[in-house]
């Protein structure tokens, strides 16, 4: 009999393969595709991966295309849904390869609603499966595993795997009919094709945006006074009048007037002690608030990285919504083992060394999973980790031990005096005992304004008298983080989609900025759909439907009900749309063209100093551009790149001040670049690039893999770099600025087990996916 256990991505399989293999442990391929095989208490186990969704929600083709509403709509392999996922067609026949060389099958992708869908559709859709086991873990620790592959559940969870369809369902169902509703209202009053999307989750969060945003345009600021007394003590202690913001400006004059030449008399000195408890442990929207207060990390950000330090096993699953951390996870080992983490030795020391080790927690929990913790299995060289990922790694585990450490003790000191008849106050407070601050540096908040020894009675001298004149300002407006924490409050999405509902917000150009704007054409969006589609900006409605999901979860309610009861909705929703189009696309197109423009908008144009950079596109030599918006007046012209997208950065360059622009392609993280080529920085980058070229030109330096070749300069897509002259037989490759004095040592990771690898298997000439 043979078991083959399905992973969510290809690390998981690899770890999974080498945590419970006892015997024989093999790594296979298919279409370059690896997969893995071992035997383990006499039974032969493959493990085969997914990449995340192989399966994609589409409109049935039997009905027109560009059309609403939708409703028949089926599972397709993602290939054939979206060019975006054509990598995954060799994970979708290399599973099906390996699944046929199965007898039963186990469930070992991550345990939450996604995961469990992942694997149904894979086990119904493509290896035409009903039943199989379930593996359930937190981390990818093989003491985790093991215990996961030893207590599996017999069945896989299907109310579980049903509730993240449901979601799926609505999901695709409201975004589908109500963006095509959009962008067909667009279509009537423009010419040619323009992105717009609407949806369950993503139109009720633009509205709580857009209030926000209005919220800051009624505000009418009002003019105020404050009165500041500077003390001749050591430190400085600056005085505020008890009265604080003080509306009428001739009082104001009035009380500083009778301050004036007068010493302030200390009439009070307060001092109250109190506890700060220690934060509690990271859920995902936690992490995600805290890693953008610290480093400005997107939401989405924060959470791709959580999950690559969960992937390697070095923290555990992040989309969690729990602050609970139970003792099974055993403390004392976790702590043990961070005692090799050079920032948490000192710490980690000190908590195994307290009577009690006893976490704090929050209420907070979740079916699923626990809350975030750093397992027993760090990394082990300071290599391991890149810059961003060593940031959040090193943030859940000050966070663990914080959770660990004695409440702080701090004290707050109030002094009021009298300036003759006024009275004002200092306040401020000091840390006494830092108790769990300590295991938190260098996250810990520092103590605000401190106030020095004031003696009660004693009148001390003022070196200075300020009136200060100021308004008062708006409503902040909410930052990434603090979004995501309000979505959650408002119940908007799962603690997984939050960071991508607010990134397409970004992508559609609806929202803008770290400090979120909403754009011309978002606040035009949600006018449009408050005033015709109510239903759909309905936070109300929205959290309706995901307390109907979790009833599937629960197996209180049937799939078909709360879809029948969607549709009906829908259907109320697109007679809305079709009944207001006309008025619907005339209110778009004045915003669309004034947000797309100023998108593209750069900076003022220093030739003419008239018109402004523009981001432009030329049909006629099918090229991107940096012009000016005066052309042809000013002809000036700016080359970027031609593949990928081109955005304004948001920053101008330190060098020469011209507006930085990003540089986005699939697959990699975004360059920030300047486009100006008189910027000093670029001409010595060119400098030295020619110097490189001319170096290895002149003098080649042999091949330090086949030995028969030399490194010549070659240029691809990215620039220039060395080659072996012998490709393609030899494929060795470096860069034009790499040390080639000596071959760079590379990192031998130690196998637990030793590992065969085999010969990649030829895919037969049958098709693989299964109808």
């Amino acid at each position: 009999m043979v078991t083959l256990i399905v992973t969510e991505k290809p690390d998981a399989s690899k770890k999974i393969a080498r945590a419970l293999a006892k015997s024989d442990l093999k790594q296979l391929s298919y279409q370059k595709v690896p997969y893995y095989s071992f035997k383990r208490g006499g039974k032969k186990f493959l493990v085969s991966c997914a990449v995340g969704h192989l399966f994609s929600l589409s409109q049935v083709k039997t009905q027109k295309k560009w059309t609403y509403p939708v409703f028949d709509i089926e599972w397709k392999p993602a290939y054939k849904v979206s060019k975006h996922s054509e990598f995954t067609i060799k994970y979708v026949n290399a599973l099906a390869h390996v699944a046929k060389k199965a007898d039963a099958f186990i469930n070992a992708c991550d345990y939450d609603t996604e995961g469990e869908l992942i694997f149904k559709n894979v086990l119904y859709l493509l290896i035409g499966k009903k039943r199989a086991k379930r593996m359930k873990f937190g981390t990818l620790t093989k003491e985790d595993l093991e215990n996961a592959f030893e207590n599996m559940a017999n069945s896989f969870d299907k109310p579980l795997a049903l509730a993240g369809e449901t979601r799926h369902f609505l999901d695709f169902l409201y975004g589908v009919n109500s963006s095509r509703a959009l962008m067909l209202a667009l279509q009537k009053t423009k010419k040619g094709y323009q992105i717009l999307s609407a949806g369950r989750v993503q139109s009720p969060t633009l509205a709580l945006l857009a209030r926000k945003e209005a919220e800051i345009k009624r505000f009418k600021p009002r003019d105020y006074w404050q009165l500041f007394a500077h003390l001749n003590t050591r430190p400085k202690v600056i005085l505020h009048h008890v009265k604080d913001r003080m509306f009428d400006g001739k009082l104001a004059k009035q009380i500083y007037n009778r301050c004036k030449k007068k010493k302030a008399l200390v009439t009070n000195v307060r001092k109250n002690e109190f506890k700060s408890s220690p934060p509690l442990p990271f859920n995902i929207t936690s992490l995600q608030t805290e890693s953008y207060r610290l480093y400005g990390f997107s939401p989405k950000r924060t959470l791709d990285i959580a999950q690559k330090l969960y992937t390697k096993a070095y923290s555990s699953y992040p989309r969690t919504s729990s602050e609970k951390l139970p003792t099974s996870i055993n403390y004392k080992k976790i702590l043990k083992a961070l005692l090799k983490v050079t920032e948490a030795k000192k710490s980690s020391t000190k908590i195994l060394g307290q009577k009690i080790i006893k976490p704090v927690e929050g209420k907070k929990t979740d079916p699923a999973h626990i809350a975030i913790y750093p397992t027993a299995s760090p990394p082990k060289t300071a290599r391991s980790l890149n810059v961003d990922d060593k940031k959040i790694y090193h943030l859940i585990v000050k966070r663990f031990l914080a959770v660990f450490g004695e409440p702080a003790q701090k004290e707050t000191i109030t002094a009021e005096l009298t300036l003759g008849k006024e009275q004002f106050k200092v306040k401020g407070t000091r840390t006494l005992v830092r108790g769990w601050m300590e295991y938190y540096d260098p996250f810990s908040a520092k103590d605000k304004e401190v106030v020095p020894n004031l003696e009660q009675g004693k009148s001390y001298a003022v070196t200075k008298l300020d009136l200060k004149h100021d308004q008062t300002k708006p409503p902040g407006r909410y930052s990434q983080g603090s979004i995501i924490t309000e979505m959650e409050k408002h119940g908007l999405g799962t603690r997984a989609t939050r960071s991508n509902i607010l990134q397409t917000l970004y992508d559609r150009n609806y929202i803008d900025g770290k400090s979120i704007k909403v754009t011309a054409l978002g606040k035009k969006i949600d006018q449009v759909l408050e005033q015709y589609v109510p239903d759909l900006v309905d936070e109300k409605l929205t959290q309706h439907f995901e307390q109907e999901v979790e009833k599937v979860r629960e197996g209180k309610k049937q799939q078909k009900t709360i879809l029948a009861e969607a549709k009906t909705v829908l259907n109320k929703i697109s007679k809305e749309f079709k009944d207001n189009e006309d008025k619907i696309g005339k209110a778009l197109i004045k915003a669309y063209r004034l947000t797309r423009d100023l998108a593209a908008t750069l900076c003022k144009c220093r030739k003419c100093e008239k018109g402004k950079l523009k981001l432009m596109y030329s049909k006629k030599i099918k090229a991107k551009f940096i012009g000016c918006s005066r052309y042809p007046d000013c002809d000036i012209i700016f080359k970027i790149p031609q593949n990928g997208l081109i955005k304004p950065a948001g920053s101008d360059c330190k060098d020469c001040s011209y507006p930085n622009i990003l540089y986005i392609r699939a697959g990699k993280r975004p360059s920030v670049l300047c486009f100006n080529p008189k910027c000093p920085k670029k001409r010595a980058a060119e400098r030295k690039l020619k110097s490189l070229i001319d170096k290895h030109t002149k003098k080649p330096t042999s091949c330090p893999e086949c030995k028969e070749g030399t490194l010549i300069v070659r240029k691809g897509i990215y620039g220039a770099f060395l080659g072996c002259s012998n490709f393609p037989k030899c494929r060795c490759t470096k860069r034009l600025d790499e040390d080639l004095s000596k071959d760079a040592k590379k990192d031998v990771k130690k196998s637990p087990k030793p590992m065969k690898k085999e010969k990649s298997e030829k895919p037969s000439q049958k098709k693989t996916t299964k109808k």
